[in-house]
Formats: C-alpha cells, structure tokens, sequence
C-alpha cells in the first residue's frame, strides 16, 4: 500500500457521523440537514432536455481535451465573467470531472517532490480552514502542508506576512478558496496584489478554488476572480489557474461538470496528466454543459432563491448566534461560543433535541500555530429550499433560547 494513504484524516462527514453514532434525536421531528454544501433546488429544465437529447454520445469514448463546443462556450463564459479581452479555448481552458477531480489532480502534476533531503519536502500552502481536498492533495503528491489561519479581523482572509522565508523558499503551490468554504469571504485586489508578488518572488503556482462565485447576493457585484485581479494588475496568466464547476452555479453536482483555466503551459502538462489519469468527462454531460454555460437566466434565479433564503435567516440566527451575511457563497459561518458551547457540543445536542445538522467548524480546520481557527464555530449550509431552512433556523434559535444564548 502506498504509505502516504496513512497521513490522510478521515473526511468532515465521517467526524460528523461518529460524533452522531450514538444519538437517537428526538422522535416524531422531521430531519434537517445544513451540514453538506450540496445544492438542493431543482436542476433546471433546459440541462435535464440537454442531458436526454445527448443521450446517444453514451456510444463514444470523450475526449481528455473535451469537445470544440464546450471549450469554446467555456472561454465566451470566462471572458465575459471576468472582462478579460481574450480566452484562448484551445491552450487557456480544459473541460474537467468537477472542481474536486481538478484540485486533486493539479497538486499531482505540479508538485516536484524530487529532493536531496527527505526532511525538507515541497510546500502546499493551504488556508485554514479549508476544503479538505487541498491537504489530501499536499499529501499524496509527496508534499506537506502548511497552513496560513484565516484571520476574523480581516474578514477571514489570510495573513500571508506571517509565513516564515524558509517555508516560500520551499513552496511550489498555493491553494486558494474565493469565495471561500466554509466563511464566504472574498479575496480583494489587495490580496491578490499581495499574493502575485509573492509568486513572482518564489515562483510558486496559485490555484484559485472558484467553485461558489455564482452565489452571490447582489447582481452589481460579482465576487473578484483571479484571472480578472491579474488582468486588473496588468499581468498574464502566469503561474495562476482558476477551477470552477458547474455544481453550484447551475444545481447539477451529479454531472461533475467543471473546467480549469489560466497558465497555457501548465494546462498543457496537466492535460498530459489527465489523458493518462483517465478523468474525461462524459460526453453526454459535455452536451448539457454547453447549454449551461451559454445561459445565464437560471443562474440569475438560483442567486434570487439564496438572496431570500439569506435575508430570511440571517437575522433570525443574528437575535442567537454571531453571524452574519457572507460576501457570498450558500454558508452561514456561525460563531456558537456565546451558548456556552463548543462547536462539537453544540452540533450534538442541536441534532440530538431539535434533529437539525450542522458541520462543527473545528471539523474543517486543523490546529496550526497554536489554534485552530474553526473551534467554536459552525457551517451552515442553506442549501434546501426557503421553507426548510427557515423552519431549520427557527429551530436552532429555539435551541440557543433554551441555552439562555
């Protein structure tokens, strides 16, 4: 067996389960789950007729580079989104199996774990807390991990003056979530300004997690992108890959629809790491996602069904809990200490009493530099239609009135 598999941490929903193994919640209450970020409105009418009509290229082996027609709806979305002047759709973007398939993959393809000394690895910069796939991946492309605290005073973001010379000098990738899971903050120009410098300096490859930057709670604003912060800062793409997927934007996580962009010569070595990787996505999903990408009003209703849901709860939870509406994202990032509870405790007795899940913060951090930054909150996930989650947040501000929160 490979011996890397041993430094992976069971998943947060697996923490979940055993902190739950031995619960009965109260009978005769009708379950509510905001414990996993997995879309719940309906996938919209025109990808379901996509996915029917394209049923015959089940017949045929998909290409790793993805079809002509993907590509191209691909980069006419990205330049639009983004105001970048061009997208080339050959060399610039490439059709993938979901975001979690490509930041898994990317780590194993740019990470050079080549080294005179054992005990000086590669670094993977991660945020804290963080999508645990970025870990996972740090581990198993032979590398280690090092993760930067999301500080609440900057609105979560992370203070990279803190990261010691030596760990840059050894740092080949750096993980970024905009707009992040589980706190919903978006990395400003400033941040990006900061963090190309230091990629300049160290020569580091930035991978941009932007699986959540269609949910959004105001249609003026947009959250920033990486590609659209270099082209603000007059750069190219260098050293700099985004992920996006089609999981949120458009209700469709079964399709494990995404893509990557950027870096042409990194996206060509990754495409050679794909084609052997075998991860070519359908081509009967390559279909539909030509027709999602191309529309943005199904988009703009989902964003409208979050806002109501948002606006709904967050005040509710505000009267109990510290909490407030994310820059954008579909989570709740509550801080639970005034319950007089920690964050595992609350998550228990809440599912136990009033049958209600939500995701310990601790479950989504590791300790580093002495705290971890998820300890005492919780994620919510507004995933589930309005009624549902307003019934589940009438519920859990019941429960902390109990608590004299």
């Amino acid at each position: 067996m490979n011996p890397l598999l041993q430094k992976l941490q069971s998943y947060p929903f697996e923490k979940l389960r055993v902190l739950f193994k031995d619960i009965t919640p109260r009978a005769g209450v009708k379950p509510i789950s905001f414990g996993i970020g997995e879309p719940k409105h309906p996938t919209p009418a025109l990808i379901r007729d996509a996915v029917i009509d394209s049923l015959g290229g089940m017949a045929s082996y998909p290409a790793t580079l993805g079809s002509e027609p993907l590509r191209e709806s691909i980069a006419a979305w990205v330049k639009q989104r983004y105001h970048l002047p061009s997208v080339d759709p050959l060399t610039e973007v490439l059709p993938v199996s979901g975001s979690r398939e490509a930041l898994f993959a990317l780590a194993q393809t740019v990470i050079d774990n080549r080294t005179t000394d054992p005990a000086q690895p590669p670094i993977v910069l991660c945020p804290n807390p963080f999508y645990q796939i970025y870990e996972g991946a740090a581990l198993l492309a032979g590398a280690e991990h090092y993760f930067v605290n999301s500080d609440p005073a900057r609105n979560f973001a992370c203070d990279y003056s803190t990261v010691p010379e030596d760990i840059w000098a050894r740092t080949q990738l750096v993980y970024v979530c905009s707009p992040g899971n589980p706190t919903g903050a978006v990395m400003t120009l400033d941040d990006w300004r900061e963090l190309f410098a230091l990629s300049d300096k160290h020569n580091f490859v930035i991978a941009s997690d932007e699986c959540y930057s269609e949910i959004y709670f105001d249609e003026t604003k947009p959250p920033l992108g990486g590609l659209e912060a270099a082209r603000l800062l007059g750069r190219g793409f260098e050293r700099l890959i985004m992920l996006s997927s089609l999981s949120k934007r458009s209700n469709v996580p079964g399709m494990r629809s995404g893509f990557v962009a950027g870096d042409a010569s990194i996206l060509k070595a990754f495409l050679l790491y794909r084609t052997y990787h075998g991860a070519a996505l359908s081509t009967v999903f390559q279909r539909a996602s030509v027709i999602a990408w191309q529309d943005e009003t199904h988009v703009r209703d989902n964003r409208a069904k979050y806002l109501q849901k948002f606006k709904t709860v967050t005040p509710m939870l505000a009267e109990v809990l510290d909490v407030r509406l994310p820059d954008a994202a579909f989570y709740l990032w509550a801080n639970v200490s005034r319950t007089g509870l920690t964050d595992t405790e609350f998550a228990a007795r809440l599912y136990a009493d009033y049958n209600v899940t939500v995701l310990p913060g601790s479950f989504l951090a590791r300790t580093a530099h002495g705290t971890n930054p998820g300890e005492g909150f919780v994620r919510i996930a507004l995933v589930a239609e309005v009624e549902e989650c307003v019934e589940g947040a009438r519920r859990i501000v019941e429960f902390c009135r109990t608590l004299g929160a």
